[in-house]
This record gives C-alpha cells, structure tokens and sequence, in this order.
C-alpha cells in the first residue's frame, strides 16, 4: 500500500496505489496530512480496500505527482548521520544526532524541477531516508517506545548549497539547506509496518553516472535511537518530516563537481520508489 498525492501543486488529490491499481481517497480524506495521520487514517484505508469502496482514479497516470504529504508542520533534519559521510566531510562522527530545520516550503514533488538561487555555486544532491510522524512523541521513555509513532516512510531529498551552509553561515546550517525546492519529497508515503527502516538500499546517481550506494544499516543513529532522541527536546506532531542523513558520495566530497543547470539527479530507496529531478536557474 503506497499513499500518493496526486494533481497540480496546491491542488493535490489523495490517492492509494495498491495491487498496481491507483484508488481515489477524497472520498475518505480531504488530504494525506497530519489530521489524517493521528485519526487512524492507514487503518481506515486499509479497511476501506478490503471492502472494495475505494473507486479507480481514472487517469492517475496523467497527473503530476505531488508530495506525499501535504505541508508538514516541521522538517527536522539529522545531520552526518552515515560515518563515512561524517569523513568525507572531514569530520568525526557525531556522538549525538546534530539537528537542523528546513523551512516546510521547501518540501516539493519526487519530479518537479529544483531550483538553483541566485549566487549559488555549490548546489548538492542527498538522499536519505524520511520518516513521517503518525502520533505526536514527547519525552519518550526509551528508544524502543519510538517506532509506534513512526506513520511510515519516503524517499526524501536534502538539497544543500554548500557555500551558503559553510562559507557564508557562521555555523548555522540552514542557510544552505532552505532554499524553495529543495527537498523534493516522495512518490509515495509507505506504511511503516511494511518496511524495515535499517535495512534498505539507498542510491544516487547524476546524468546517469553513479554518485550514493549505502544502506540504512549503516546508519550511525538509527530511526528509532533518532525519534527518542528527538522527543526529549521538542514535541514530534503527526505529519512532521524528519531527514535521517545521507552516506557519502556527495558533491561536498571533492571527488564530485557540484549541479548545475541541466543537471538532473536521480535518488531512490528499494522499496519506498525513486525521484528525478532537472536542476534549472531560480528567477529573482
């Protein structure tokens, strides 16, 4: 079962797609979101398919794919979380999860274009794994308490321009990661009981030539360690987004040239779906 959001931007219809067949959901939800999340919306879906009173979504396969999830509340974001990434970085691994924001608007569909701002030079490309809150999680007692609040599942892209996050940030982060575009989201939001979190493949390419190949199990912090870990300083609502970290093979490395325009990147994680995007000039 995948949940898709389907349509023009702003305008997204709920879908699920299952058995390789696309059904409408507008019927059941007015949105993938939050509210839909917390009410037991997975549940509901699924029941609603057994009894076979979810219609075809006639002409799915014409529309833009939308992010699976509408606007989170948050996008909380878990820096140099694979070792090797730390390294190629030219740091050691962190010995607590090191925590950055995107802005929510940043969040856009798995194919629409990324756009470069203006004075960017060093525009990067990660993959990683988003996982999508379903109930809120504050104060957590323990790490194995964690995944009961996890709804599922995305293939999520943390663009980055690194000058803006390095050269010119006195330390804060965020001022390379939160440009609009840059975190194309999706296709699909997979429920949480269907995927093993440590254990999938996740892989870039750039025009076609091989960059990212790890696996969640190389995670140093996993999902559940990072949810816990999380709850003890803000409050986790249902719909927020939080990026796990990417491995190494990143431009940041040396051994890659940053995007440009024309560009296009392709990211995936077996089981969850793959993105593509076309990098192209942000107008002012």
């Amino acid at each position: 079962m995948e949940f898709l959001r389907l349509g023009d931007p702003g305008t997204e219809t709920p879908a699920v797609r299952h058995e390789g067949r696309v059904l409408r959901l507008d019927g059941l939800t007015g949105d993938i979101d939050g509210a839909f999340l917390a009410g037991g919306g997975i549940a509901r879906t699924r029941a609603a398919l057994d009894a076979g009173e979810l219609p075809s979504f006639d002409g799915a396969e014409l529309l833009r794919v939308g992010a699976p999830i509408a606007r989170p509340q948050a996008v909380l974001c878990i820096g140099q979380n694979y070792a090797a990434h730390a390294a190629e970085s030219g740091d050691a691994p962190p010995s607590v999860p090191i925590l950055f924001h995107k802005h929510p608007n940043t969040v856009v569909g798995p194919y629409d274009d990324v756009l470069i701002p203006p004075g960017a030079e060093k525009v990067d490309w990660e993959v990683e794994l988003g996982v999508v809150i379903g109930t809120r999680a504050r104060y957590l007692a323990s790490p194995e308490d964690a995944l009961a609040h996890v709804a599922g599942y995305v293939v999520s892209h943390d663009v980055s321009e690194r000058a803006f996050q390095v050269e010119q940030s006195g330390g804060q982060w965020s001022k390379g990661k939160n440009a609009e575009t840059f975190n194309p989201l999706g296709p699909a939001l997979v429920p949480a009981e269907e995927v093993d979190p440590q254990n999938l493949r996740l892989w870039s390419t750039v025009n076609g030539e091989p960059r990212q190949d790890s696996n969640t199990a190389d995670m140093i912090f996993t999902v559940a360690h990072i949810v816990h870990h999380l709850s003890q300083y803000l409050v986790l609502e249902p719909g927020d987004l939080i990026n796990t970290g990417t491995p190494q093979g990143v431009a940041l490395s040396g051994r890659f040239p940053y995007l440009r325009a024309g560009d296009v990147v392709e990211i995936g994680i077996d089981g969850l779906g793959s993105q593509r995007q076309t990098l192209v000039p942000a107008e002012r």
